[in-house]
């Protein structure tokens, strides 16, 4: 018979707090699904960043959606919003910035937003996140 430690969850250590931009794509609800398990096996702490640049038609709702996500998995999280003045912004600066800011150890961010090319494979925020981010980054697909 062979020893078996018992189960270690460093992950609880590692990503404390976890940061998930959400523009209220499937993909990125999907991220938020990741984040909402994280949060209930290792005591994440989540906050929901969303990034309004004019293109969320109707970002009441996704904010309805998100809070909605998280009241059924029986957690807490952050909802934050972010208006972007795109003439002097951009929202994968301003999710890298809010990553500063915050000290997060971990971004959960979906591959794909609401781009209307099914070909692209990864999004242009999702890849300028992963480049420019200064933590850990879990990319969804």
């Amino acid at each position: 018979m062979t020893y078996v430690r018992e189960p270690t969850y460093e992950v609880s250590f590692l990503f404390r707090k976890v940061l998930v931009p959400v523009d209220g794509a499937t993909s990125s609800l999907k991220a938020l699904d990741i984040a909402v398990d994280y949060a209930k096996r290792y005591g994440s702490k989540i906050t929901v960043l969303i990034v309004d640049d004019g293109s969320i038609r109707n970002l009441d709702e996704v904010i309805d959606k998100v809070r909605e996500k998280v009241r059924k998995a029986g957690i807490l999280a952050d909802v934050k919003t972010s208006k972007l003045d795109v003439f002097t912004n951009s929202t994968p600066s301003r999710v890298v910035q809010e990553a500063i800011d915050g000290a997060y150890d971990l971004i959960i961010i979906s591959a794909r937003g609401r781009s209307a090319n099914p070909d692209i494979n990864l999004g242009s925020v999702a890849l300028s996140t992963v480049v420019n981010a200064p933590t850990s980054v879990l990319l969804i697909r």
